[in-house]
């Protein structure tokens, strides 16, 4: 009973950090992929129809990223962008973000 009891805690344990991302992963990916449009923190995005990423929840970055990829969310853009993602990328994006600091837009302009 015991050793199902640690192998149960080791499963659960190991499902939890795949489930998350790797923020520093999404910081090297963010650099290649969003930050030409959200900047390099997801804090200055390029336009006033871009959204920060910065400080968003991981729940709802992971969503919306696959409602683009899925075709859920319209945005010929973004579903050229998050097509070319996979899930780990998705998540390790999410946890850039989500560690980010956001600024209101008024201070940064």
């Amino acid at each position: 009973m015991k050793t199902l009891l640690i192998a149960f805690a080791a499963l659960a344990v190991s499902f939890n950090a795949h489930a998350s991302g790797n923020a520093e992963a999404g910081k090297a990916k963010a650099a290649q992929v969003c930050a030409a449009c959200h900047g390099p923190e997801g804090s200055k995005p390029s336009a006033p129809d871009q959204p920060v990423l910065a400080g968003q929840h991981y729940d709802y970055l992971v969503k919306a990223l696959g409602d683009y990829k899925s075709g859920r969310r319209s945005n010929p853009i973004m579903k050229g962008f998050a097509g070319q993602l996979s899930k780990q990328d998705i998540q390790d994006l999410a946890a850039w973000f989500s560690s980010q600091k956001s600024t209101p837009l008024h201070n940064q302009r």
